[in-house]
């Protein structure tokens, strides 16, 4: 893919302005006071000071959330202690399970690796005892089809060809006509919940995605990435899921 010439190609900022139209209400978690494992060991201590500052580890920075299930958060940290950098905390209050994902946007390009890249982890959280499944990389959305509607006006189409890469198409939106294969990282959270993370190579963005795909069928996610004129910027998203179908690889498996 990548048909369009380069002076069509869209930057981040256009393409992502309006894209958080269909995302979920932010959640407000004000006074809760959480700490998270992280499978290296490290800690997140995290003191929700109100709707929108978060201190952690004793450093404030801005926060916004969203509940994906009535036990299950996304919450987001657009850093502003640390330039070009995001931190994406998925947690639940049932199973005390949690992911991270720091995305960080690299000093410079290098060819053939995409200029932001990201780190994961699985975690657990102080509020009672872990139980059910250890989040973790997944297979299990490979030959699945899907559309996403973020607003009137994006319309998006993903094909989930193997554990690292993944096919996308923009059917309605500035982007129209655009389309590539990009790095891409699946992993599931619980039952129906999927962390579903991009790393583009032609414009310097990254995003983390938590797809229900059980009842609810939406899409909450952020991005980071840089503008235009070469500003780092996060920028918010969501939206609708509808499921297009499916294949099975008869022999060789995708990687």
């Amino acid at each position: 893919m990548s048909e369009a010439p380069e002076e069509q190609w869209r930057t981040y900022d256009e393409f992502a302005a309006g894209i958080a139209t269909y995302r979920l209400p932010n959640a407000d978690l004000s006074g809760r006071e959480l700490t998270v494992t992280l499978d290296d060991g490290t800690t997140l201590a995290l003191r929700f000071e109100d709707a929108e500052i978060v201190t952690c580890n004793g450093i404030e920075d801005p926060y916004d959330a969203v509940a994906v299930r009535e036990d299950v958060f996304f919450v987001n940290f657009p850093l502003t202690s640390v330039e070009g950098e995001a931190l994406t905390v998925v947690f639940s209050t049932t199973t005390h399970r949690a992911l991270a994902v720091r995305s960080v946007i690299g000093a410079e390009d290098v060819e053939g690796v995409p200029r932001v890249s990201q780190t994961f982890w699985s975690g657990t959280t102080d509020a009672g005892t872990p139980t059910g499944e250890v989040p973790g990389p997944s297979r299990d959305l490979i030959g699945k089809r899907n559309v996403y509607r973020y607003s009137p006006e994006h319309l998006y189409e993903h094909v989930y060809v193997s554990s690292q890469r993944y096919a996308w198409q923009c059917l309605e939106g500035v982007q129209r006509g655009h389309g590539d294969m990009d790095l891409s990282t699946v992993w599931k959270f619980q039952d129906g919940l999927y962390l579903f993370c991009f790393r583009e190579f032609r414009i310097a963005v990254a995003s983390v995605w938590l797809h229900d795909l059980g009842y609810a069928l939406k899409t909450t996610g952020v991005f980071l990435g840089l503008t235009g004129d070469g500003r780092s910027e996060h920028s918010r998203a969501g939206g609708h899921i509808y499921p297009l179908g499916s294949v099975a690889y008869p022999d060789a498996q995708p990687v």
